[in-house]
């Protein structure tokens, strides 16, 4: 999974539109948000209901005017929300232990038969949330770059060239390895493989939109053809539908259609299918939006964010849990942490320096390389698997850690080996 980077382009702070002003009927409504007596007002109520690590998160933060009133620096002259707030850095290294989370919960989701009878069993199988994460933050970071970029000239080659860096080496590689080694990993003849899994699909992105019997080893590829969709359709509507009103409108139709489609079982809606899995992108580019619209706070920003993932979390472990909307309730809690991480960033606490350096942070560098090929790692030690069969959960145990190391040590080959050198031809793609 890629979940593209959360090193923002030189970009974001250079020139591009300002939005325009609020109307009339919605100027009240924001001119009491920005006060800062009634954002104290807010956050002292809402305190009452936030857990005291998170309480912390807030009473330790950056010291360089954290708590004071956020102005919006503009970019450039133009319609259209694309001014990013003066508190925002370019680089925000909170997200990267995000995306170290969400990478990590896929890998022991994918291990969870081998948790049972431990204490990590239960978390396990909530693994595969994992996957809305990276689509939250994708939708943030990809939708951010776009209202940065969409006046400049070179708008569509820059951002698709620069994608296309980012996601193809790997993506091929991995193909190439599945088909190439078809014995091995999906144990079947290459062209077997070809019919069962056609290559076409898999080259197009189309592969979630069809009732296909995925090898394992590519399983991870439907979430990679979202995103893929997503770029290839949202890069023109941010360009083209200049009004905000008219973005969070689309935006708002993806919300509340996901779950419908999710609800219906039509045959030709696969479990997979982009229809059902548009909450996460969705919540992600709307975040993206406002942050780049509303003038308020960080402390603001932080109360929204806190309330987001009380009502997600608590949401999806009730009323939603087991039916259509848990996926909407995860997209809610999902954007309320990564607008904290956002709102938060440069916060002198442990909940922002666990996302900012060390193993999470290393993580979320080497994630898309790791989601990649976690399952193709699994698959090439499954020797080992069957030598620890004997050691009962010791073994399995081993098994589970075992694969992580090989997970990550694979990702981290990829990585400085490979990605990182394409990576580099995106400075051609700047201008």
């Amino acid at each position: 999974m890629d979940g593209p980077s959360s090193s923002w382009r030189s970009a974001l702070s250079r020139s591009a539109p300002s939005p325009r002003q609020f109307t009339p009927s919605c100027r009240p409504i924001f001119t009491y948000l920005k006060s800062s007596r009634s954002s104290f007002r807010f956050w002292r109520r809402l305190s009452g209901f936030v857990p005291w690590p998170l309480r912390l998160a807030v009473c330790c933060g950056p010291a360089d005017g954290y708590w004071k009133d956020s102005s919006i620096t503009p970019i450039d002259e133009g319609p259209g929300p694309s001014r990013r707030p003066s508190w925002l850095p370019n680089y925000i290294p909170e997200l990267q232990g995000l995306r170290g989370i969400a990478v990590l919960a896929v890998v022991l989701y994918h291990s969870h038969p081998r948790l049972q009878g431990t204490w990590l069993y239960g978390a396990s199988l909530w693994g595969w949330a994992g996957v809305n994460l990276f689509f939250v933050l994708s939708g943030f970071l990809i939708t951010a770059i776009l209202l940065e970029a969409r006046s400049r000239p070179h708008y569509f080659r820059n951002f698709y060239a620069r994608r296309a860096l980012r996601i193809w080496p790997v993506y091929l590689l991995v193909l190439a390895l599945c088909y190439l080694g078809s014995d091995w990993f999906v144990g079947l003849p290459f062209g077997r493989a070809i019919r069962t899994a056609p290559w076409w699909a898999y080259v197009l992105f189309l592969q979630n939109l069809f009732a296909l019997h995925l090898p394992p080893v590519l399983g991870p590829t439907w979430s990679l053809a979202i995103e893929e969709q997503y770029y290839f359709l949202w890069a023109p509507v941010v360009r083209i539908l200049r009004r905000r009103a008219a973005l969070c409108t689309v935006l708002g139709a993806a919300l509340i259609a996901s779950p419908l489609f999710r609800r219906c079982h039509w045959p030709w809606i696969t479990p997979t299918h982009t229809l059902t899995h548009l909450d996460g992108i969705a919540t992600g580019s709307l975040i993206a939006i406002a942050l780049y619209s509303l003038e308020l706070s960080r402390r603001t920003w932080l109360g929204i964010a806190v309330a987001g993932m009380a009502v997600g979390f608590v949401a999806a472990g009730t009323v939603a849990g087991g039916t259509a909307w848990l996926d909407s309730a995860l997209s809610a809690a999902f954007g309320g942490t990564v607008l904290a991480a956002i709102a938060s960033t440069g916060a002198h606490n442990p909940f922002n320096a666990a996302l900012r350096r060390g193993p999470l942070a290393y993580l979320g560098k080497i994630s898309y390389g790791m989601y990649m090929t976690h399952i193709l790692v699994f698959v090439y030690f499954g020797w080992f698997d069957r030598w620890m069969d004997a050691y009962g959960t010791l073994g399995n145990m081993a098994v589970v850690a075992f694969r992580l190391a090989a997970a990550i040590a694979a990702a981290t080959l990829l990585w400085y080996g490979f990605e990182a050198r394409i990576l580099r031809l995106k400075r051609f793609f700047k201008e």
